[in-house]
């Protein structure tokens, strides 16, 4: 008959809790099988009555009774585990940290995992916990330009307000040349993708000539209007905005986003403007490419048209070129700029500030090494 159960006897509260515990997914899947245990338990039930009901164990059941009618709905919580004893102390981490952020190998451009370890005597594991938990990744970098432009202010305020705020009756395209595009053909055939193994292709190939895509990116829609030359000059330029004003109605102004490439601003070009008044040119500030959209558009075109395609002629490329061109066209999708010319400004003098603060923080570090 085996030894009497302990009577388990649900008040209204412990009751409407653990049918809450039951039913909901994020407390977890052990906690919503316990709090189903106690419920069944308190319907006068035997522990293997219970048990054959929810699929487990007599003695999974038979604890969990106990653990309830002993400390109730606080009992059915996991009990504390002490655990390893921490291997690193709060000190290591502060030297860890420390170290990676203000000081440089004696040998070497910026600090592996072993290096740092073998520094500071703790093991490469730990440098490792460390770096993930605060972030920091010493094996990357990134490159900047701030620009120098006297009119960078307001040449950001130009470009953004045509992006959030385009004139009526109007449209705002970004044009730019993405030049010397090479047709490249691999020196050997490609190896096709196959399970647990990515598409191989040999480091070595021939060049096959150059083309330049110039392209205008209606940003409203995203649209583009595209045109691949052999050559890059000014000369090129008028005939690709040729090719913009016969594309779009006549009764719709025209306001152009573009750098200040040397192409953009020639004599020739400017006569050609001074006949089409509708053409308004917006020139972002120097080395501030990423102000024109069309720089995202270019990146999609590297990376499913040049990156990995084999090209034996300069024919094949732009062929290629203009079959993304159509495919992109077909289903286009609006380019959004989110940030508005003051938070962009704002975040630059944070930047500065921050750069500025770092590099006296580094200057008074090397003063008093001396």
């Amino acid at each position: 008959m085996g030894r009497p159960k302990a009577e388990l006897v649900l008040t209204t509260e412990e009751k409407a809790e653990l049918q809450r515990l039951a039913r909901r997914r994020n407390v977890g899947v052990v906690v919503a099988e316990r709090a189903r245990i106690i419920l069944e338990c308190g319907k006068g039930l035997e522990n293997i009555q219970v048990a054959e009901r929810l699929g487990i164990t007599n003695q999974t059941v038979g604890k969990w009774r106990k653990r309830f009618i002993d400390s109730r709905l606080d009992g059915l919580s996991d009990d504390f585990r002490s655990g390893r004893p921490r291997s690193v102390s709060d000190r290591d981490v502060e030297k860890i940290v420390d170290t990676t952020l203000h000081k440089d190998p004696k040998a070497a451009t910026h600090w592996s995992s072993r290096m740092l370890a073998e520094q500071l005597g703790v093991s490469p594991t730990a440098v490792q916990r460390v770096w993930r938990a605060f972030g920091l990744q010493p094996h990357r970098t990134e490159s900047f330009s701030l620009s120098k432009d006297p009119y960078f202010v307001e040449k950001v305020r130009d470009v953004v307000g045509l992006y959030m705020s385009p004139p009526d009756n109007a449209l705002v395209l970004c044009v730019d040349e993405k030049s010397q595009m090479q047709a490249l053909e691999r020196s050997q055939p490609l190896l096709p993708m196959q399970p647990t193994h990515p598409d191989r292709r040999t480091a070595t190939y021939s060049r096959n000539g150059t083309t330049s895509l110039f392209a205008a990116l209606d940003i409203a829609t995203g649209r583009v209007i595209g045109k691949t030359f052999r050559r890059h000059r000014a000369s090129e330029f008028i005939r690709f905005l040729g090719e913009i004003d016969s594309a779009v109605p006549a009764d719709l102004e025209l306001h152009l986003v573009l750098d200040n490439y040397a192409t953009h601003k020639t004599p020739e070009v400017k006569r050609w403007l001074l006949r089409h008044p509708r053409f308004h040119m917006h020139f972002t500030p120097t080395s501030s490419s990423w102000l024109n959209l069309v720089e995202s558009f270019f990146s999609i075109v590297e990376r499913r048209v040049t990156k990995r395609g084999n090209h034996q002629s300069v024919t094949a490329l732009e062929k290629d070129i203009r079959v993304f061109l159509d495919d992109h066209n077909s289903d286009p999708r609006p380019f959004v700029w989110k940030k508005t010319a003051d938070q962009i400004l704002d975040s630059l003098k944070r930047y500065t500030a921050k750069v500025g603060a770092l590099r006296a923080e580094k200057a008074k570090r090397g003063s008093k090494a001396k």
